[in-house]
């Protein structure tokens, strides 16, 4: 067994952490007062090829694989949360399933430009009315004649406002229920198409999440993402890859808020002597270094199982579970660390907190990743 990154994926690490310490890191707290998307850290990413980083070169990617991104999505996160979802959904959720359902055009049109940073990507499920439940979508797809006609609304969609493409789902034949879900390409400025309001957040807050509306929308044939009918299939496929990159982002967050305890704790003085110094304060670093490492290793080894090909929903759902939940106990105990300080703005542990927040709901709550590794293992 390995247990060390190969010399390309510390490559990475080392590329992404120089760009992160010089580019984002001085501006996470900004992007979080301003609660503006920053486009021009987004481009940054698009040059640097961190976009399309799990891509074939002739999808406009890298040329990596899923590793890379995790541990990419690691590094982005122990400085910015914000960042680390727009480059989820962005790169998992919305060119994944292009690069693995998408007919040759299709990659061509949307996931060469979306792969190079040149588009903005996202992926519209959830629904007022469905969110766990996500085989309840009301959102309606109608054929006709050389196209389709949808009509129906999306809620918390994260890149939304700012897209340039978005992958939706919707049903095709309501009587077969969840086998009667499709999943569809749609541009942005596609006529019936509205941009609703951005949601006001607790945390992420540089990252937009927002409502759409579809209107008589009408987008070609040629927009249907796979097989007709396939679309639950699909993004139950689309939701395990997004699983791992968000576990790698909460281990990100978690590191982040980690090494600012570690630091604060040998700055800070009480009683005459270092925080460090105490008990108390030790066995809490050591508690958040052990489950941080616990989950990163949850974390890489599904990005492994994926990039081998192998099955790992459940794997993919451990991670996300446990991850999470690390996540925010690690930046609890961040704010504990740092004391009243801790609960202060200008501190990033207090953002950190915010935005960790988010993993254990997106993409699948914990509650749901119990579920899914209990009917794995039990076979039900």
């Amino acid at each position: 067994m390995d247990f060390q990154l190969s010399e390309e994926h510390q490559m990475i690490r080392g590329m992404v952490r120089e760009f992160v310490e010089k580019e984002i890191a001085p501006r996470a707290a900004e992007i979080d007062a301003k609660e503006e998307f920053p486009r021009d850290i987004f481009d940054r990413m698009g040059e640097l090829g961190l976009l399309g980083l799990p891509f074939s070169e002739e999808c406009g990617g890298s040329g990596a694989d899923y590793i890379s991104l995790v541990v990419a999505m690691e590094e982005v996160a122990r400085a910015s949360g914000s960042m680390a979802i727009v480059f989820d959904a962005h790169t998992s959720l919305c060119c994944e399933p292009l690069y693995l359902f998408g007919t040759p055009q299709q990659k061509q049109d949307y996931l060469v430009p979306l792969a190079r940073g040149e588009k903005i990507g996202a992926f519209a499920l959830t629904e007022p009315q469905a969110g766990s439940d996500a085989g309840a979508t009301r959102t309606r797809a109608v054929r006709d004649g050389d196209g389709w006609v949808i009509n129906g609304q999306k809620t918390f969609i994260t890149n939304g406002s700012v897209a340039d493409v978005v992958i939706i789902t919707a049903k095709t034949d309501p009587e077969k229920g969840t086998r009667g879900i499709s999943s569809f390409v749609i541009e942005k400025g596609t006529p019936g198409f509205q941009v609703g309001r951005d949601e006001k957040k607790m945390g992420l807050r540089g990252s937009v999440t927002t409502q759409l509306f579809f209107e008589d929308c009408r987008i070609p044939a040629k927009n249907l993402l796979g097989a007709e009918n396939q679309g639950f299939i699909q993004f139950l496929v689309t939701l395990d890859a997004g699983r791992v990159a968000i576990a790698a982002m909460a281990v990100g967050l978690a590191e982040g808020a980690f090494e600012k305890s570690v630091a604060y704790a040998k700055e800070r003085a009480q009683f005459g002597q270092p925080i460090a110094r105490f008990q108390a304060i030790q066995w809490m670093i050591a508690d958040m270094a052990t489950h941080i490492e616990a989950a990163r290793l949850l974390v890489y080894r599904a990005a492994w199982m994926k990039t081998q090909g192998k099955p790992f929903t459940q794997e993919a759902s451990m991670a996300k579970l446990f991850a999470t939940e690390m996540s925010e106990e690690v930046c609890r105990k961040a704010i504990q660390i740092h004391g009243g300080y801790g609960y202060m703005c200008e501190y990033d542990v207090e953002r950190m907190y915010r935005d960790q927040r988010l993993c254990a709901i997106g993409e699948g709550t914990s509650e749901i990743q119990r579920l899914v590794i209990a009917r794995t293992v039990l076979g039900v």
